[in-house]
């Protein structure tokens, strides 16, 4: 087994967890069926004096259950995760999937009643402290469109970089952010307006995800109007959608168009908070510099920006709910036609640069 998988362990069970004596710590296993992959993680858990519980998930498996359980049958599942979860301290999520389309063909009807169900798991995991991060597979590498190799160390090396350094300059951002009223983005096909006036900034420094870089916010629920259209590829729920173009009027979307417009509107139509925006976040991690097609790295690409429609989180909430939480990547540098952001006027990033002094830290060349 690669030694670098024992030094992400460290990483994740004393940074970014930093499990504590007594702790309960569930490692859950989502579509990883290699015991090598996991025994690193328990191992380092049990060094911290913590309890390890562990859950193995085949996507084959949920698959056969979306298509043909019930709602009483997801229900009663939910009930059991959800007794477990509330037992722990802090949860670790292991993503190893051989094909991310494996869910592709669940009809949505029962797609949303699935996901309505398990709704107060997710909820109660996002009360702990969580870590969430991909092992290398051949998908995942094809996604990237990288060999198997070049994926796996630059997977290593993103998750286990120097966060303390990039934590200490996005202080700055924060600190902006906070003091920040109103946003405007514009790029080719863009012009959205919106308020994050009282709403918290949060950085994301390596204790969530793996890797990590990014700083979000949310827009005030009913503020968010204009137009944006995304320039990557966004993969939700099996589904691969493009060229996404979305109209805001007073917080909702109100039109959208991609190249698979039913599906999009299904999604859209999963609930009344479906339609809003629960999270805006600039990207900064310094190593990723191009779209791997798997949100876990593209939101966190230096140079760029997201919204993710549908539900807020807790420590950014802007009251909006929803049983998603689709994140959606727009790339501002000159290779993707470039764009601007405007915090209450005022010019913070370029073409994918932050152009303030106070934010110079946090360009690619002085976090490497």
């Amino acid at each position: 087994m690669d030694s670098r998988l024992h030094t992400l362990a460290q990483t994740v069970v004393r940074y970014s967890l930093n499990v504590q004596e007594g702790q309960k710590v569930l490692i859950e296993a989502l579509d990883i069926h290699d015991y090598n992959y996991i025994v690193p993680f328990m191992d380092e858990v049990f060094k911290a004096g913590g309890h390890v519980f562990v859950e193995q998930t085949d996507y084959r498996i949920n698959r056969r259950m979306m298509l043909s359980g019930t709602k009483e049958q997801f229900e009663a599942d939910a009930k059991h995760k959800l007794a477990q979860m509330k037992e722990m301290d802090a949860v670790i999520l292991i993503l190893g999937e051989n094909n991310i389309s494996e869910f592709a063909d669940i009809p949505s009807e029962k797609r949303n009643v699935y996901r309505q169900a398990y709704k107060a798991v997710s909820d109660e995991q996002l009360k702990k402290k969580w870590v969430l991060f991909n092992i290398p597979t051949k998908a995942y590498a094809q996604l990237a469109e990288m060999s198997t190799e070049a994926y796996t160390d630059f997977l290593y090396e993103t998750c286990t970089m120097d966060y303390s350094k990039m934590s200490k300059a996005m202080d700055a951002l924060v600190e902006l952010m906070n003091n920040t009223e109103n946003v405007r983005i514009l790029a080719p096909g863009t012009d959205l307006t919106f308020s994050i006036k009282d709403i918290p900034a949060i950085k994301c420094d390596g204790k969530i995800n793996l890797p990590d870089g990014e700083v979000f916010t949310a827009p005030v629920k009913d503020s968010v109007n204009g137009n944006i259209t995304f320039n990557t590829k966004s993969i939700y729920a099996g589904q691969t959608f493009s060229n996404i173009q979305l109209t805001f009027e007073n917080g909702k979307i109100t039109d959208c168009e991609s190249d698979n417009n039913q599906k999009l509107n299904d999604l859209l139509d999963s609930d009344e908070g479906a339609r809003f925006i629960g999270e805006f976040a600039l990207g900064v991690n310094p190593h990723i510099n191009h779209i791997m097609n798997d949100i876990g790295f593209d939101e966190k690409i230096n140079g760029s920006l997201h919204l993710a429609l549908g539900e807020a989180y807790d420590a950014a909430d802007n009251g909006n709910k929803s049983s998603i939480h689709w994140d959606i990547v727009l790339m501002m540098k000159p290779e993707f036609g470039g764009g601007e952001v405007y915090f209450d006027g005022v010019l913070i990033s370029k073409d994918g640069r932050f152009v303030v002094d106070s934010l110079a830290g946090l360009n690619a060349e002085a976090l490497l």
